[in-house]
């Protein structure tokens, strides 16, 4: 059986404080999962046991069946109209045809006014169990409830793009064959519910190992994964995607960015070797870097340019496919 190492009990009484804010918020949110969510997580569930008795799981093989109600959503993801201005979509900044993100250190939104923090992927994302960076939305639906409304990404009002698909006699016309209705706020976030719920990425070459392949890693991968596991990288990052089950202190041990320390939510770690630049503010833009300064600032570990180099090898492992293609890294703007 997998077991942390012990020096994480003393990891632990350190951020105890961020143990106790957790506990609650993580009932909680696991209470309030929305079906899209569940679905995400379920359906399409293997049948058979992985069979290796790791900190890590394997996603699903299989993705929900595609409905009239997920090609609207699909439609809607990439449909600029939805911005208050009409200068946005989803898409923009969750580039489907890529990572599921951008290769920006940080985006602007439909005012043009740019992100407090680095975008995340939203592959993978129903599986974790709050939404963006500071975790405050506990679903789906509460995170497009913000993103309508905070200014700096869709708009501060959903209305207007709700008027100009309202306009569209097609587009209105296919709202009333899957909602028996015009275009409103909650049809249009239902679709975009169900669309992400199938925005998973099977098939990683590490999921292949969990399920018996044995030769899927190589030697530095799988000394990498050992090493990921003995230093305590697997605390916080672990489950089927590698992250996202929790919240914790940026720099616990040491400060590692221009800012103060903040809760954050700990991110997934699948795909993380197309999701340049690294962390809440994007300021790593290599993954060994990245590794090495996490080690330090989490872990008070000095990890070796070996280690550091073997790590980043096995995370490389984590990436998987959409739709059968595989992952890649967007591009940056030469302004970002």
């Amino acid at each position: 059986m997998f077991r942390f190492p012990p020096f994480l009990i003393l990891c632990a009484a350190s951020a105890a404080f961020v143990v106790a804010a957790v506990t609650t918020e993580h009932a909680g949110a696991r209470a309030e999962m929305t079906q899209a969510q569940t679905q995400a997580q379920m359906q399409g569930e293997d049948a058979d046991d992985f069979g290796r008795d790791e900190p890590i799981s394997p996603l699903p093989r299989t993705v929900p069946a595609e409905t009239a109600r997920i090609r609207l959503g699909a439609e809607l993801f990439g449909d600029p109209r939805l911005s208050e201005h009409g200068r946005v979509s989803c898409a923009s900044c969750h580039d489907l045809e890529t990572n599921g993100a951008t290769g920006d250190r940080v985006d602007r939104g439909d005012d043009g006014t740019a992100s407090s923090y680095n975008t995340p992927t939203v592959f993978n994302a129903g599986l974790n169990f709050r939404r963006n960076w500071e975790g405050r939305p506990r679903t789906t639906a509460q995170l497009l409830n913000r993103i309508f409304r905070l200014g700096r990404l869709m708009g501060r009002s959903p209305e207007p793009g709700l008027r100009r698909l309202r306009a569209d006699r097609a587009m209105s016309a296919r709202f009333r064959a899957v909602y028996k209705r015009d275009p409103d706020e909650a049809a249009v976030s239902d679709a975009l519910i169900a669309f992400m719920a199938t925005l998973t990425t099977p098939d990683a070459r590490f999921d292949r190992w969990l399920r018996g392949d044995a030769g899927a890693l190589s030697a530095q991968e799988k000394r990498g994964y050992a090493r990921f596991k003995a230093v305590g990288c697997a605390s916080c990052h672990q489950g089927r995607n590698v992250g996202g089950n929790l919240l914790e202190r940026h720099g616990i041990f040491h400060q590692s960015t221009i800012n103060k320390p903040q809760l954050l939510r700990v991110p997934s770690l699948r795909n993380v070797a197309v999701t340049a630049p690294y962390f809440h503010d994007g300021q790593a833009k290599e993954l060994p870097i990245a590794v090495r300064t996490m080690g330090r600032a989490q872990l008070d570990v000095l990890l070796s340019t070996r280690d550091a180099s073997d790590i980043a090898a096995f995370l490389r492992t984590l990436t998987g496919q959409y739709r059968g293609r595989d992952l890649r890294q967007a591009a940056a703007r030469p302004d970002s």
